[in-house]
């Protein structure tokens, strides 16, 4: 088994590429190779020798035929553009979510074209991928109806993941993936990069001035699960997914003020008072487009898992972190 993961410098595909290397395998087969690729890299890579670390710019069809080998047997792209920074440069939105994907599913065509046996490939993709006039709650026949640029890129991408499906040259999955909580570091360009820092900062003694109001809700999913949920969906076997090759994840709804309440009931009111509220209407106008309840029965029926709940995602955070709450 011989695994890319695009994007791999980031937190979500680096703990991808850890729980990876500590399992061993992947659909029951073992792990020979595992290829990072991305534009940089943690400095804590693990000295293993399966492992491989790849740097450069996978919307680059060169680029990507050095990083996808024709012995590829599997790929996780997760490399992106995020949400704010996209809608902020739609060139650069288009050219890596959109050029690198295209990339990626080309590179893929010609192991197929060569006579091997076509790639299984994971996608990231995203609720963003919804928004406009929705349902209270959204269901596995809500249409999608992005109102974003990245939303937009990652919806083109689901259905050229689902064709090139189709014609065989790949086998696919793509995850629509809820808000990933909590993030470990400093806040990105995202636009959901509030939902982490709320809870990240204040445990860290630092103070944090939120851009959203307390009443904003947000479908989320912690980083333990989205690895679980990546390593699941490639391990399901072709015949699960039918004809379509999408799936919402299942999350929990949280919002802003019950994050704050349940980091104060594990780290003490000193933490909450760490936070104050300036809003940002550019951050508010994009995150508002996005749903906040899903009713996720197709995802649950192949086997995908959500949080229990938004203490069980904190105290999750301060185990996998080494955080000692201030």
């Amino acid at each position: 088994m011989k695994i890319v993961i695009t994007g791999g410098g980031g937190f979500i595909g680096f703990k991808l590429a850890k729980a990876l290397l500590s399992r061993g395998t992947l659909a029951a087969e073992k792990i020979t190779r595992l290829t990072l690729v991305d534009q940089a890299f943690p400095a804590d890579l693990p000295r293993d020798p399966r492992l491989a670390a790849l740097a450069g710019d996978i919307s680059d069809p060169g680029f990507a035929a050095r990083a996808i080998a024709a012995d590829t047997t599997s790929i996780f792209h997760l490399a992106a553009v995020v949400s704010g920074a996209a809608e902020a440069d739609f060139d650069l939105g288009m050219r890596v979510n959109l050029g690198g994907m295209r990339a990626v599913l080309d590179q893929a065509r010609r192991i197929f074209d060569a006579g091997v046996h076509p790639p299984r490939l994971v996608f990231a993709s995203s609720v963003a991928a919804f928004g406009g006039d929705l349902p209270k709650v959204l269901d596995d026949s809500t249409t999608p109806a992005p109102q974003t640029s990245y939303g937009s890129q990652k919806v083109i991408s689901e259905y050229l993941v689902s064709d090139f499906s189709r014609k065989g040259y790949i086998d696919g999955r793509s995850l629509r993936l809820p808000t990933i909580v909590v993030r470990p570091g400093k806040a990105n360009a995202a636009a959901s990069s509030f939902a982490s820092a709320v809870v990240r900062e204040p445990l860290n003694g630092i103070p944090y001035e939120c851009p959203l109001p307390p009443e904003t809700g947000v479908w989320l999913l912690s980083p333990r699960k989205v690895v679980e949920a990546f390593i699941h969906a490639h391990d399901l076997p072709a015949a699960k997914w039918g004809s379509s090759r999408v799936v919402n994840l299942p999350g929990i709804t949280v919002t802003v003020a019950e994050m704050i309440e349940a980091m104060e009931k594990i780290a003490g009111a000193q933490a909450r008072k760490r936070v104050s509220f300036k809003l940002d209407a550019r951050i508010d106008a994009i995150v508002k487009t996005w749903p906040v309840r899903f009713a996720t029965s197709r995802a649950r029926a192949l086997g995908f898992e959500a949080d229990p709940g938004i203490d069980a995602v904190i105290r999750d955070y301060i185990a996998d972190e080494g955080v000692r709450a201030q």
